[in-house]
């Protein structure tokens, strides 16, 4: 069984959901609003990508409590098979989803006057249902492992297939040769179309952009610049997050087993789930004015809770020095008081 150890996993889910799920729900409601406005290719690109992340943080904690756990599986066993799917299924759609936006960007820049007049929501839609439906099927194999040998076990014990006991503490580990046989050549398929084919499609259309644009001396410095760390941004997160998880898979067909770091390999593709709001931000110009709207509102808050505070200081000091004064004047007249008494006394 693969071994990651608690406290590094439990650590990555917690930032990823901490930073990941606030920022992607920000982006979805960016995205929603401005597809139900005006729909663009893009963004309903990038509106499947933030869902298909939102997906993700929102099994992420069956994986902490697992991982809190010791990576056994306390919770319902039902639960194991469906969060895996949700898990891996969403991970590879990601790859998908960067991919378009790649083609769609680098189509916008090389063949700017064609594409704009081919230009269709429709295409967005119909390629986002095809990502869901290929990712889904592919990734179906998920539920089929735990079957697969098992019926040849049980038949010669009983006659009725139940599971043994080993599926139920330890979700998708443990796996026997006859499982492994079929999983090790699917997770290299897995590796070369839903990795290796979207990363060189992607490399392509990105290095092409950043060369187009910065042969586009017309265009503004500043945006020429932020498009081109963009492309570079994307490329990066691309082969850091979802590389040495794919690479695992070809190294497991290799070996004839799941290597022991695979589950480490699986952390990288998790930060993508946070990291993605970022490639948001510099791709879509509602997501950056939507930023600036949340930062603006925080910021006239704080503002406001400060002037609050001061002008209660304020009015606190201004209360604190008229009591001082009226107790100061009390103690003047008293001292008064007192010298005319003792004055008429010794008069008399």
């Amino acid at each position: 069984m693969q071994e990651c150890h608690t406290g590094l996993c439990l650590s990555v889910y917690i930032i990823t959901f901490v930073l990941g799920f606030p920022t992607n729900v920000l982006a979805f409601y960016t995205f929603w609003k401005k597809v139900k406005q005006k729909p663009t290719p893009i963004d309903i690109l990038l509106l499947n990508l933030t869902i298909s992340d939102l997906l993700f943080l929102l099994f992420l904690p069956f994986k902490m409590q697992e991982a809190v756990d010791d990576l056994k599986w306390n919770l319902p066993y039902a639960l194991c098979p469906l969060s895996g799917f949700v898990f891996y299924m969403t991970i590879y759609n990601s790859t998908f989803f960067l991919t378009a936006v790649s083609v769609e960007r680098y189509l916008g820049v090389a063949f700017p006057i064609k594409h704009t007049l081919k230009r269709r929501p429709i295409y967005a839609v119909a390629a986002s249902i095809f990502f869901w439906i290929f990712s889904f099927l592919h990734l179906s194999i998920v539920f089929i492992v735990p079957f697969i040998g098992q019926d040849g076990q049980e038949h010669g014990k009983n006659s009725t297939y139940t599971i043994p006991e080993i599926r139920k503490d330890v979700c998708y580990e443990n796996f026997t040769d006859a499982q492994l046989k079929v999983l090790l050549p699917v997770r290299l398929e897995l590796c070369i179309v839903l990795f290796c084919i979207p990363f060189l499609i992607s490399s392509y259309c990105y290095i092409n952009f950043i060369r187009i644009l910065s042969r586009l001396h017309h265009i503004d410095r500043r945006r020429r610049l932020r498009a081109i760390g963009m492309a570079l941004g994307t490329l990066v997160v691309f082969a850091l997050c979802f590389g040495p998880y794919n690479v695992s898979h070809i190294v497991g067909f290799i070996m004839g087993r799941s290597p022991d770091w695979r589950d480490k390999a699986l952390l990288c593709s998790t930060f993508n789930a946070c990291l993605d709001p970022f490639i948001f931000y510099f791709s879509s110009s509602a997501v950056r004015g939507t930023v600036d709207k949340l930062k603006q509102g925080v910021k006239s808050r704080l503002c406001r809770c400060m002037s609050c505070h001061m002008l209660q200081a304020l009015c606190g000091g201004a209360n604190k020095t008229e009591k001082d004064k009226e107790h100061k004047q009390q103690e003047i007249n008293a001292i008064t008081t007192d010298r005319k008494r003792t004055g008429s006394s010794s008069l008399n």
